[in-house]
């Protein structure tokens, strides 16, 4: 399919300098795909070329094979389907970006987490953290920008000493953290299975009751040799990226082999949760 009219920038080869857009991706990095709500995201764009619904997917490899982002999603294949659920995306009122702009919905995408669980146990944290506020702080939004899943001090605290509550209760014998993780584990006490190590299970208790469940390959990483750690990180208290301050920012790490469905015409996520359950992963389209 040729498209003409494309809106694009670009980017000098110092961009992968502190502070760039570009800081921290390999050097062979091609270019940035944004998909944000933003008019000027491809999928928008391509979508008012072609007449046709905004609607996207992306499946994040855990290989270097190639995984795929899908501009263009009619429906989801039935296989798939018997395993996908579906939660509302919900607007922050309240831009987010780099440059606040008043009176500006943010472009980015926030679920309606209502509760966190860790081995089935409700995490204990105000309520009012899992919503956005009149300044738009707080909620849940997904960002491939942060590699693994930040939760501000005031969830982050509370969810690292329950999960290492339940861990040990699994006979996982706790050693030194490995910066940036505070919950890291020697590895050969710690079982493997189809979903990777077997741990306690995160579910993100979403609107209408549907869970986005997290396995041990999304929930644990090597962080050095038989030394494995809870892949979340204490996201502070003051924003980093933006002038407002989510609660939760579900991170690229935890995507992975996660099938994601984004419906910007009806605001609908569809997920998969892991595809390693169901012996399929990104790295295979």
């Amino acid at each position: 399919m040729k498209v003409h009219g494309l809106i694009s920038a670009c980017i000098e080869a110092e961009g992968f300098t502190s502070g760039s857009p570009l800081e921290g991706l390999p050097k062979s990095t091609k270019g940035i795909l944004g998909l944000s709500r933003s008019q000027l995201a491809l999928p928008n764009q391509l979508a008012l070329e072609n007449k046709i619904q905004p609607k996207f997917s992306i499946c994040l490899p855990s290989s270097n094979k190639l995984g795929y982002t899908n501009l263009m999603v009619e429906s989801i294949d039935g296989s798939v389907s018997k395993f996908v659920q579906t939660t509302p995306l919900i607007i922050n009122p309240v831009s987010t970006g780099a440059v606040s702009v008043k009176g500006v919905p943010s472009k980015e995408y926030f679920i309606d987490v209502k509760s966190v669980k860790i081995d089935g146990n409700v995490l204990n944290i105000k309520p009012s953290l899992l919503s956005i506020d009149n300044k738009g702080n707080g909620g849940t939004k997904i960002s491939t920008m942060s590699p693994f899943t930040e939760l501000q001090s005031s969830v982050y605290k509370p969810f690292i000493r329950d999960f290492v509550k339940k861990a040990l209760d699994r006979k996982m014998k706790r050693v030194a953290s490995v910066a940036p993780f505070d919950a890291c584990f020697d590895s050969k006490t710690i079982k493997k299975s189809v979903t990777g190590f077997v741990v306690p299970t995160i579910d993100l208790v979403l609107q209408g009751g549907v869970q986005w469940r997290i396995h041990g390959a999304n929930s644990m990483v090597m962080a050095k040799e038989n030394v494995a750690c809870l892949a979340f990180v204490d996201g502070g208290t003051e924003p980093r990226m933006s002038f407002v301050k989510a609660s939760i920012v579900v991170g690229g790490y935890q995507l992975v082999d996660n099938l994601l469905v984004f419906d910007l015409d009806s605001s609908k996520l569809s997920f998969s949760s892991s595809l390693l359950l169901h012996n399929a992963s990104c790295s295979h389209s």
